[in-house]
């Protein structure tokens, strides 16, 4: 049979004079403003057609993968119902169904359920759907919520009354995620967004008023800014938090008078962040004031909270860094990280006692659950391993015993003891120790045979925690090591970790993984035919990056909407995310940051050499990494790579950057990817 010829991108030069330098780009062409270009519809269309024709021979094996997905998913499911003044709220799921149902109960778990929502028939007509905010009125009557049927981000906000089950006249169009009642359960808080997608205005509207008529209640003109809205656990207020890739401010209203100003909480000052949670007569901020680099928790007096009122209540632990902190009647709930771990602290500021939630494995993930009530010393959270499927429990701070109330059923023959995890650390070209989470099947030789999945993103001081997958049991049971790098520029390490891996300090990201990726070969696991590499969003930047400089490491990739073509975008400041991201990347416009991001930036450093396979994925409507950044990175691979691997674009031509909505179809597009995987790391087919 005749191998699929592949898409070439006509070379269009476009040149662009940056520091007195001409930059030629010659696929500049791919991106269209309107996303209606008919000649770039035609080549991405194209591209479609040449990946679905060279993954025909895996359509057995995503079948089959698919089908094992289902298997061990309860498919008819329902979460751990959340209490709330006498009402149990949850969502569940029915096999069949692509989405969500949302449910209460009143006085018990055994009366009679009412729908709050159903996102299935929300989603009925359209390709794509997404639920934005859910907000329920402190009085149980109402619900808002907010929907996008693209993928763009953008949403419609509605009213239903859940005694009708029919929703209200009031629509507000072009609304963010954010929303807030207040507690007279007819006054709303909610964003919009400006050209550049920038959550930058709160509004306010009344139940059964026109949106016209809705007032404007806070804006923010820096750039760098967004904004946000919720309620404190408390309900006595509603925040407004303003908050850059450093610097953070916030405002609160009184939540009993929805006509209440915004009152400031402390001014910002740059570099300076802080979290706001009220109990009692004062606020629970965390902050890194002070140089307190990993944090810190302060009180401040409700009626003057300014910074000159901040009083220590756990100071600054180098090495501890302290997440977030939930406020309880009765006692205060700290989230830390330290040694790469997440841990679960109880205080009782009143007395000082304080403890640690034990937990039962060496290497974990245990953070905050839905915890609604604020009178209560029923501690809900979250706990999950590699091996361990994801669990909720309810822990009394007082008798500190816990009570499992629900865990992920794993169905089909699945014994979980048959799979292992291990925390290594491979070093660094500067010495510095990285962690690597392992899990695979017990028994495995480490010969270099083993075919294995490197994930990583290293990326906005987001961690990527060592968590249970049961997706992933299709690849353990084919005979897979996966393994989860955490390199600088992720949380896993604290607020210096992350600092080592943003600005001029990037490529430590990359050196990291490429540092694991040596270790796993080193010690065992591997080989680099074997070794496949996969990341998303800045992670996807992360695996062109590393197979840019190191491509003979890996035997395959994927880069799931990538982040690739840093240059351009951050120099284009109409562009969502740019100017808020200068305070990550750097702003280019700066020839020291031009410089330093060219310099591993994907697209700009794509050169004459052999690639390993590679599946890349994109979305049209993608409003955080634009359709054209795969599209031209795809481009000009296939003009300068020197290998006949095969290089695969797929991209959703009706979403965006979350892929493919529904539960099913979200399933489906995992198959692919795990299929390709399975395709290109010579793997045993058979299960």
């Amino acid at each position: 049979m005749t191998e699929p010829t592949p898409p070439v991108a006509e070379r269009r030069p476009e040149s662009t004079e940056r520091h007195g330098e001409t930059v030629v780009d010659d696929y500049g062409w791919l991106r269209d403003d309107a996303r209606r270009a008919s000649d770039v519809i035609a080549y991405l269309e194209a591209e479609n057609a040449y990946t679905d024709a060279m993954l025909a021979h895996t359509e057995e094996l995503r079948t089959e993968l698919f089908e094992e997905i289902k298997s061990r998913i309860k498919q008819t499911d329902e979460s751990a119902p959340v209490p709330k003044d006498g009402w149990f709220y949850y969502h569940r799921t029915v096999e069949g169904e692509q989405y969500a149902i949302h449910g209460r109960r009143r006085g018990s778990l055994d009366a009679d359920e009412q729908i709050v929502l159903d996102e299935n028939a929300l989603a009925e007509g359209h390709g794509y759907f997404a639920l934005g905010g859910l907000a329920v009125t402190p009085d149980h009557r109402i619900v808002a919520y907010s929907t996008d049927v693209d993928g763009s981000e953008v949403f419609t906000l509605r009213f239903r009354d859940l005694a009708t089950g029919e929703d209200l006249d009031d629509v507000v169009e072009g609304v963010s995620y954010a929303l807030a009642w207040f507690n007279d359960s007819a006054t709303i808080l909610y964003t919009r967004m400006d050209a550049a997608k920038r959550p930058y205005q709160v509004w306010r509207h009344r139940l059964g008023t026109d949106p016209a008529d809705d007032v404007l209640v806070h804006q923010e003109d820096d750039e760098r800014f967004w904004l946000g809205c919720g309620r404190t656990r408390s309900r006595r207020f509603v925040v407004i938090e303003a908050g850059s890739k450093v610097t953070s401010e916030a405002h609160v209203l009184e939540a009993d008078d929805p006509a209440s100003r915004p009152r400031l909480v402390a001014a910002r000052e740059q570099g300076v962040e802080y979290d706001v949670a009220h109990r009692g007569d004062h606020f629970y901020l965390v902050t890194n004031a002070d140089g307190a680099e990993d944090f810190k928790l302060v009180t401040a007096p409700v009626e003057h909270p300014g910074r000159e009122h901040w009083r220590d209540l756990v100071g600054h632990r180098p090495g501890v860094r302290l997440e977030g902190v939930d406020c309880f009647a009765g006692h205060v709930v700290l989230y830390e990280r330290a040694e790469a771990l997440t841990r679960i602290r109880v205080l009782v500021p009143e007395t000082g006692d304080d403890h640690v939630i034990d937990q039962a494995e060496d290497v974990y993930v245990a953070g905050p659950g839905p915890n609604a009530e604020y009178d209560t010393t029923t501690l809900r959270y979250g706990y999950t391993s590699m091996v361990t499927p994801r669990s909720t429990y309810d822990y009394d701070v007082r008798t500190r015993e816990r009570t499992l109330v629900k865990q992920q059923e794993v169905l089909g023959d699945v014994d979980l003891d048959a799979y292992e995890t291990t925390r290594e650390w491979a070093t660094a070209p500067d010495g510095t120790r990285v962690p690597i989470s392992i899990v695979h099947r017990r028994g495995i030789e480490r010969d270099g045979s083993n075919p294995t999945v490197l994930y990583a993103y290293g990326s906005y001081e987001i961690s990527i925690d060592p968590g249970f997958s049961s997706l992933r049991l299709s690849l353990l049971d084919r005979g897979f090591v996966f393994a989860l790098a955490h390199p600088r520029g992720g949380g896993e390490l604290g607020r210096r970790w992350y600092e080592d891996g943003k600005y001029l300090a990037k490529r430590n990201t990359f050196t990291d993984v490429i540092a694991c990726a040596e270790h796993l070969v080193a010690e065992g696991w591997t080989r680099p035919g074997r070794l496949g590499l996969r990341g998303g969003s800045a992670g996807g930047l992360m695996v062109g990056a590393v197979v840019n400089e190191r491509p003979e490491l890996f035997g395959a990739a994927v880069a799931e909407v990538p982040f690739v073509d840093v240059v351009s975008t951050m120099w284009d400041e109409t562009l969502p995310l740019t100017v808020v991201e200068y305070e990550e990347w750097g702003d280019p416009k700066d020839p020291t940051y031009f410089d330093y991001i060219r310099s591993y930036s994907p697209y700009d450093n794509v050169r004459a050499q052999d690639y390993p396979a590679m599946l890349v994925t994109g979305g049209l409507n993608d409003p955080r990494v634009g359709y054209w950044e795969p599209a031209k990175w795809v481009a000009k691979l296939r003009t300068l790579k020197t290998d006949a691997n095969p290089l695969l674009l797929k991209m959703e031509m009706g979403a965006g950057h979350a892929g493919p909505s529904g539960r099913y179809d979200a399933w489906r597009d995992e198959a692919l990817v795990l299929a390709f995987l399975l395709d290109r790391l010579a793997a045993t087919v058979g299960a």
